[in-house]
């Protein structure tokens, strides 16, 4: 790093992989109740991508250039005002997500609100304490604000997928039976979570009935566009939620986006490092290389998170 400035991947105006650039940037300002991260690794999502084509400009300010990502973990190179709980050179993991859109985790530093922010637990590698934050939070609050519990049956509907795969074990670890939606490929590998897997496509709510003849108390959506057969398959008086389907809010149920919160995240690291909740990550990239990781996250064939190496 020379003074003041560092590497980054970062796009100046909306569009696919091409716009991605390696640059130099200048170091994140550190304000108060913040810190600033020394990257190790930084996990892709499918919303950095859709970020970048301009899919959230509706919703979020942006200033360019930006640097995606909202994964992160590291160490603190620096802390800013008014930061008790953390000091330069402890390991932390970050849903790192601001209130506009400019300054990621692809990048060899990133600054963080202290809000976001979680010891990592020293059991956990950084490859996969990188890929909890955004789809674990997401998971367990989408699990979460369903109030599932011991007595329920839960339908995730994409249950091999990153936020999925995360579902279906927090379910489990609240007694839940759990069914999961996903291709038969991924059928054993969610039955090692305790998941019963039902294959998605045409005739599902037909399987989902079989499995549960009076229906399932609690649906969990991470794919969307499949309402129809949540509904059909919902017991009287279910509960439903959708992370990526708001037509779910017209038929009672809650559409889910996720909060940064280090005090949750501490907690799924800390089932992380018990062994008690997996973190699979399926391969590995260096910074430069995060067109590249992109395409792959895309394409949607990989079980487990894509993470760059910084």
């Amino acid at each position: 790093m020379s003074e003041g400035t560092m590497r980054a991947m970062a796009y100046e105006t909306y569009g696919g992989t091409e716009v991605l650039r390696e640059t130099r940037l200048p170091l994140p300002k550190v304000a108060p109740g913040e810190v600033l991260v020394k990257v190790r690794c930084a996990a892709v999502n499918p919303v950095d991508w859709k970020l970048m084509a301009g899919g959230l400009d509706g919703l979020m300010d942006v200033v360019f250039p930006v640097v995606p990502g909202w994964d992160v973990a590291g160490t603190v190179e620096r802390v800013g005002i008014d930061v008790p709980e953390f000091a330069v050179g402890d390991e932390v993991m970050a849903y790192a997500r601001q209130d506009y859109v400019h300054g990621g985790t692809f990048a060899e530093y990133v600054s963080v609100p202290v809000r976001s922010l979680a010891a990592k637990p020293a059991a956990l590698d950084w490859a996969r304490a990188a890929s909890l934050p955004l789809a674990g939070l997401t998971a367990s609050q989408l699990i979460g604000r369903l109030g599932t519990g011991a007595e329920d049956t839960v339908l995730v509907h994409g249950a091999a997928g990153g936020v999925g795969s995360f579902a279906v074990q927090l379910a489990r670890l609240t007694g839940a039976r759990v069914i999961g939606t996903a291709s038969p490929r991924n059928h054993a590998r969610l039955r090692e979570l305790g998941c019963e897997p039902v294959a998605y496509g045409d005739g599902l709510a037909d399987r989902v009935r079989a499995l549960a003849p009076d229906g399932v108390g609690v649906v969990a959506d991470c794919v969307g566009g499949v309402l129809d057969v949540t509904l059909a398959v919902l017991a009287e008086g279910g509960r439903h939620a959708s992370i990526a389907d708001d037509s779910v809010l017209g038929a009672g149920g809650q559409w889910i986006w996720v909060r940064p919160s280090g005090e949750e995240l501490a907690e799924l690291g800390r089932l992380a490092a018990e062994g008690r909740l997996t973190v699979d990550v399926a391969e590995t990239f260096p910074l430069a290389d995060l067109a590249a990781a992109f395409t792959l996250n895309q394409e949607g064939h990989t079980r487990g998170k894509i993470v760059i190496e910084v």
